[in-house]
């Protein structure tokens, strides 16, 4: 072994581990492994006791408690699925038993043995032979447990810094192996979602992450540089204008679960890189695709958690068809008391002001609308309930509304005050197209960094005739955290984006 870096500022439990590793290697030991059968875990064990009592076994796990007596030890492993006890006896393991005593919590092993039961009834498997797979190099924080005067057990977890497990989430599943559950059910979801679309006829694609031009909603992008080609090109803040050129192509019905990236802020429901699915069925409308969600989502919810009915942040969620659906300015007009469409820019900023709402000046009409809409009706949407019908400027790829002037079709989906989904009946007429590009360019031009800019090949493709189109955006990670009752969408990702770290930090702690 080459000698340690003696510049680092090991402590003494990482100097100890290090001088283990040394005997292990003096020993002959391999202390990092190749392989190893197992073939049986932890729960399956544990649950089905009668199936295994005396049968003999192989599991593999990490050490995370150890109890030495002598010439007998007690372990606790942890495998995927959960801990089990093994027992290992010096009489029955020979001189292996000197190897487990430089072993610490945190390595890997791997155990064959047969299933017993102890004196005091917990299951074990009796080591017959045990393998080190992996000498783990740094101590784990391990919680501490003490008993309240109650006789409740108290968690000192030493890990227990959210933006910490964030950052560590290798220590942070190893030490909290129940967000494991978060993670496979956030994967049975996505599975879901898939097994819907695909029993509905939609075909799933693949579309470009980098783009020339990026469109498809209203978002700044993440730039990068091609050097081959020479050219700037951006990471995608939408599926959309690629998936509607395939209805143009001749597919009925496409999606894509794609990862999106939106150069903005982060807070608890908002994460620069997240998940998206997109979808596109030819020859629908927004109210088609109002019932296609609402069914989407309960079969999943049913297919998943076996109910409709959820508990979430204390408020009890039905996702039961059919959803509430409201108007967006129908809705205002109720609660505000003035009808927004007609109302004038300066009406609208002076009861905004009066909701104290942060304004950076220069917002379009349709801009002060959905500002308005966010402070007095959005937090009051609890239930799941479809927002119809937006002001033209805020949709610039939806079709005008078939009979209110100055509106589009266009629905979201909200539940606790959260938007979820965006649908739209999509725009197909290639010159109010351009038009509405042109607008948006005039905003760009006036400082609006989100606005949308002119995709010439996307107006020539719509020149081929689209077909009436309904399209749809759902936020997968914030569908997740919802169904999942979890408060951060950084707790559904499983590598969440970090700010970097506070000077001081050593990134040995």
């Amino acid at each position: 072994m080459e000698p340690l870096n003696q510049d680092l500022d090991f402590n003494a439990l990482i100097q100890r581990r290090h001088d283990e590793l040394r005997e292990l290697l003096a020993k002959g030991i391999q202390p990092f492994a190749y392989s190893f059968d197992v073939d049986h875990y932890s729960d399956d064990i544990k649950n089905n006791f009668e199936k295994y009592e005396n049968k003999d076994v192989k599991i593999a796990g990490r050490i995370m408690a150890i109890r030495r007596m002598g010439k007998a030890s007690f372990a606790h492993i942890q495998d995927k699925d959960g801990k089990i006890q093994i027992y290992l006896k010096k009489d029955d393991v020979g001189d292996s038993y000197e190897v487990f005593k430089l072993l610490d919590i945190g390595d890997i092993v791997g155990v064959e043995g047969f299933v017993f039961k102890t004196k005091t009834g917990e299951i074990s498997v009796h080591s017959k032979s045990f393998t080190l797979l992996s000498k783990s190099m740094r101590p784990i924080p391990i919680p501490k447990e003490t008993t309240d005067e109650s006789g409740n057990k108290v968690v000192h977890d030493q890990f227990a810094d959210k933006e910490m497990r964030y950052r560590q989430r290798y220590l942070d599943l190893i030490l909290n192996p129940e967000i494991k559950v978060v993670f496979k059910t956030r994967s049975k979801i996505v599975t879901e979602i898939r097994k819907y679309l695909d029993e509905n006829g939609l075909v799933e694609v693949e579309t470009p992450i980098l783009q020339p031009l990026y469109g498809g909603a209203t978002a700044r992008p993440f730039s990068t540089h091609h050097n081959a080609l020479d050219i700037d090109l951006f990471l995608r803040i939408a599926d959309e204008l690629y998936l509607k050129r395939l209805i143009v192509g001749g597919f009925d019905g496409v999606y894509e679960i794609s990862k999106d990236f939106r150069n903005e802020g982060m807070d608890k429901t908002h994460n620069p890189e997240f998940t998206m699915l997109e979808l596109y069925v030819a020859y629908k409308d927004y109210f088609w695709m109002m019932s296609f969600v609402e069914n989407m989502v309960a079969n999943i919810a049913k297919n998943v958690f076996n109910t409709t009915e959820f508990n979430i942040e204390g408020n009890k969620i039905n996702f039961n068809p059919p959803w509430k659906r409201i108007s967006m300015v129908d809705e205002l007009k109720e609660k505000v008391g003035i009808d927004v469409l007609l109302a004038s820019n300066e009406e609208l900023i002076k009861l905004l002001k009066t909701k104290n709402v942060d304004m950076e000046g220069g917002e379009s009409k349709g801009k002060l609308i959905d500002l308005l809409f966010e402070v007095t009706i959005q937090p009051t949407l609890v239930q799941p309930t479809f927002v119809t019908d937006y002001p033209v400027e805020l949709s610039p790829l939806a079709k005008k509304h078939r009979s209110r002037k100055g509106l589009v079709e266009r629905f979201e989906g909200f539940v606790l005050g959260r938007e979820i989904c965006n649908a739209f009946s999509e725009l197909n007429d290639p010159i109010d197209q351009r038009s509405r590009f042109e607008d948006q360019a005039k905003m760009k031009e006036e400082g609006d960094e989100e606005a949308h800019q002119i995709d010439e090949d996307f107006v020539r493709a719509l020149e081929y005739a689209m077909p009436p189109t309904a399209g749809l955006g759902v936020g997968i990670d914030r569908l997740i955290m919802l169904l999942t009752n979890q408060p951060s969408i950084r707790d559904v990702i499983l590598f969440p984006q970090m700010r970097p770290q506070k000077k001081g930090y050593n990134e040995k702690d």
